[in-house]
């Protein structure tokens, strides 16, 4: 009896913290998944608002959603600052009259966002493709930069008319 009362102590003693480890981990998927699903709702949230900013040419409101040093492979295949797209942007020469954007992929990676999918635009301005709608491929890096969801990189190309 004392035995099966020892083995039973021991068993318990050993059982307890593993189920309490068990127990930490899943409360910390649980979180993770959490912040994880707060992130791309958020994310998806500041696609529309960009999308926004550049119908309304809003130059304040890309501003605020684009990080200081973001770049940008541009549908002109230029590699362009976001100075210089804000400056394309406020001289007239990048307009866009009409704008939708389909997400197709989203991914958080913690404090990195990765945004793809397509897009179909109808420039305006003195772009060279003014007056066409076309279709393009879009990737869009956000980090988390100083609390808030900016966008880092982005690259856009022209899908070719089949």
């Amino acid at each position: 009896m004392e035995k099966t009362i020892g083995m039973l102590l021991l068993l318990t003693m050993t059982v307890l913290p593993l189920m309490a480890q068990v127990a930490a981990s899943r409360s910390e998927v649980s979180k993770t998944e959490e912040e994880d699903k707060r992130a791309e709702e958020e994310v998806r949230g500041l696609n529309v608002e960009e999308l926004q900013g550049f119908l309304n040419k809003d130059p304040k409101t890309l501003d605020r959603l684009w990080s200081d040093d973001m770049v940008v492979t541009n549908p002109l295949n230029k590699f362009v600052t976001k100075q210089q797209v804000l400056g394309m942007a406020a001289s007239g020469f990048l307009v866009i009259a009409s704008f939708d954007r389909q997400i197709e992929y989203l991914r958080v990676y913690g404090d990195t966002v990765i945004v793809a999918g397509s897009e179909t635009a109808l420039w305006g301005g003195r772009m060279p493709n003014a007056g066409k709608t076309e279709h393009l491929r879009f990737t869009a890096i956000w980090m988390k930069q100083r609390g808030r969801w900016q966008e880092v990189a982005r690259h856009a190309n022209i899908v070719p008319q089949q």
